[in-house]
C-alpha cells in the first residue's frame, strides 16, 4: 500500500499577506482548511492525506481550528515555520504562552509539518534590494543567500530553546522542502551553544533534536550523512516534482541513498514517514534485510 501527503504549498502565502490582521488570518485560513475538508478530504481511504493549516498568530484560534482539523480526521497538521503576529505583536509560537495549543497537539497525538513559506526575513532583504518577483523561483542571488534555510533552522532552534519540545516531549514535528543542508551547521552551533551554557538547557538539545524531528532532504544532499547525523529512523524521502526535494521518477529517489544498506533505505523510502503519521509498518521488523520492494526495483 502506497500513502502520500499533500501539501497546500502556497496556503503560507496568505499567512504573509495577512499577518497585521490576526483575526483575518485565521479566518482565512479556516475557509482554506473547510474547503479541503469539502473537496479532498483530510484523509482519503487511509492513503492520501490532506495538510490542512494551523495558525499561531492566537493560541484560542489556535485550539479551535485544532479542534476542527481533529473532528474532521486530519492526520496531520502544516504550521508555518516562522514567528507569529498577534494581538501583542511577533512572537515565537515556541514561547510559554503557547503551550496549552501544545498540549493539545501532544495529547491528540497529531504530527506537524514545517513546510517551506515565505519568511519574514523578506522585509530584512527588502532593506538591501528591492523585490523582484513574488516567484521563488526567479528570486536573485542575494535573496538566496540571505535567506538560506533560516526560516526552518530558526523555528527548530526556537521549539528546542524556548523549551517547547522539552515540555512536550511526544510531539512530531517534520521540516519539509527545506532540504537539509542546514542541519549540520545547526548541530554544530547547538554542541558550541551547549558546551557554553549548559545550564540553559535542560536537556542536550541535539537529543531533543533526534528525538522530536524528522527530515526530508533534497536528493542533491547526501542522505546518508543526514541519516548518520539526525539517526536512521527520522529520515524520510519527498516526491514533490518539479519541486525541489522530488524527481521525475519519484521511485528512483532510493538511488540517491548512497551509503546506507537496503533495509535502512527502505525505511527511508517509506516507512519513516509511516513513522512519523503514526500508520502500520510496511515491514515492521527493522532487522530485516532486502525488502522485495527495492530488492527488485
Amino acid at each position: 500500500m502506497r500513502e502520500a501527503l499533500n501539501y497546500p504549498t502556497l496556503a503560507s502565502l496568505i499567512e504573509h499577506a495577512t499577518a497585521d490582521d490576526p483575526e483575518l488570518t485565521l479566518a482565512v485560513i479556516h475557509a482554506l482548511n473547510q474547503w479541503m475538508v469539502e473537496h479532498w478530504s483530510f484523509d482519503y481511504e487511509g492513503r492520501v492525506f490532506s495538510t490542512p493549516i494551523i495558525n499561531l498568530s492566537e493560541v484560542d484560534g489556535a485550539q479551535r481550528e485544532l479542534d476542527y482539523l481533529l473532528a474532521n480526521g486530519a492526520r496531520v497538521a502544516l504550521i508555518k515555520p516562522g514567528p507569529v503576529h498577534g494581538i501583542r505583536g511577533w512572537r515565537s509560537p515556541a514561547l510559554g504562552e503557547f503551550d496549552p495549543f501544545w498540549r493539545d497537539v501532544e495529547a491528540a497525538g497529531l504530527p506537524i509539518v514545517l513546510h517551506a513559506s515565505y519568511p519574514p526575513l523578506d522585509d530584512y532583504v527588502g532593506k538591501w534590494e528591492p523585490p523582484y518577483t513574488q516567484n521563488f523561483m526567479a528570486q536573485s542571488a542575494f535573496r538566496w543567500m540571505v535567506l538560506g534555510h533560516r526560516e526552518i533552522a530558526d523555528m527548530i532552534t526556537a521549539l528546542i530553546c524556548h523549551g517547547t519540545l522539552t515540555r512536550f516531549p511526544k510531539l512530531r514535528i517534520a521540516s519539509v522542502e527545506n532540504g537539509s543542508s542546514w542541519i549540520f551547521p545547526l548541530f554544530n552551533d547547538f554542541e558550541e551553544l551547549a558546551k557554553k551554557m549548559p545550564q540553559n538547557f535542560p536537556e542536550h538539545p541535539l537529543e531533543v533534536f533526534r528525538r522530536n524531528i524528522w527530515v526530508s532532504p533534497f536528493w542533491e544532499g547526501c542522505v546518508s550523512d543526514v541519516v548518520n547525523t539526525v539517526g536512521w529512523d527520522k529520515v524520510m524521502f519527498g516526491s514533490d516534482y518539479p519541486h525541489p526535494e522530488g524527481l521525475a521518477e519519484p521511485r528512483g529517489f532510493w538511488k540517491y541513498a548512497e551509503g546506507m544498506d537496503v533495509r535502512r533505505t527502505y525505511d527511508f523510502m517509506g516507512d519513516n514517514a509511516r513513522r512519523f503519521m503514526g500508520l502500520p509498518l510496511a515491514n515492521p521488523d527493522p532487522s530485516a534485510a532486502n525488502p522485495p520492494e527495492l530488492a527488485n526495483a
